[in-house]
């Protein structure tokens, strides 16, 4: 994302990549030790939620890189019978994420996976959902490379965007 693709209305917590890179680099204390998570974050729902607050406790501040619509398109492409994927605009995504309370910043990026994100950011820690595993997440070995820690969290409500989208369906062909 370039700052030209940023609304007219700054919405807080919502950061281009270098606006993000200067914040850290002027205040670490307030960002370090950065916890860094990255996906879809589509339908926000209470799976999203009780992930990202088990993620903050981690670290100090909670920075999640959200997938473009762009890139959401790339990696999860239109099923027939189904919506096209995401439902919801990625600055109205970036919006809702960042107002949640264990959220400190938000930022966008194009690509379909977080390494670029990673490697600019170096977080302390990289979380995800206890659903992934370190051998499959192309993150993990750009994290190892600086030293940083991979944490798994535990998924407590297993909710998908997909599986709510199914529901919906369901009930509208009922």
């Amino acid at each position: 994302m370039t700052t030209s693709d940023l609304p007219a209305v700054k919405i807080p917590g919502v950061y281009s990549l270098p606006e993000l890179v200067q914040a850290i680099a002027l205040h670490p204390d307030h960002w370090r030790p950065l916890v860094f998570t990255n996906g879809c974050f589509d339908l926000i729902h209470p799976g999203h939620v009780r992930y990202l607050r088990a993620a903050k406790e981690l670290g100090r501040s909670l920075v999640v890189g959200l997938n473009s619509d762009q890139s959401i398109r790339a990696i999860k492409p239109q099923t027939p019978g189904r919506p096209a994927r995401p439902i919801v605009p990625e600055m109205q995504r970036a919006e809702v994420l960042a107002a949640l309370k264990p959220v400190d910043g938000v930022v966008i990026f194009a690509e379909t996976t977080a390494c670029q994100l990673i490697q600019t950011l170096q977080p302390d820690i990289y979380v995800k959902g206890g659903d992934y595993n370190l051998e499959t997440l192309p993150e993990v070995p750009d994290v190892w490379d600086y030293g940083g820690d991979v944490k798994l969290i535990t998924i407590e409500i297993s909710s998908s965007t997909t599986a709510i989208i199914q529901s919906i369906l369901q009930s509208v062909w009922e």
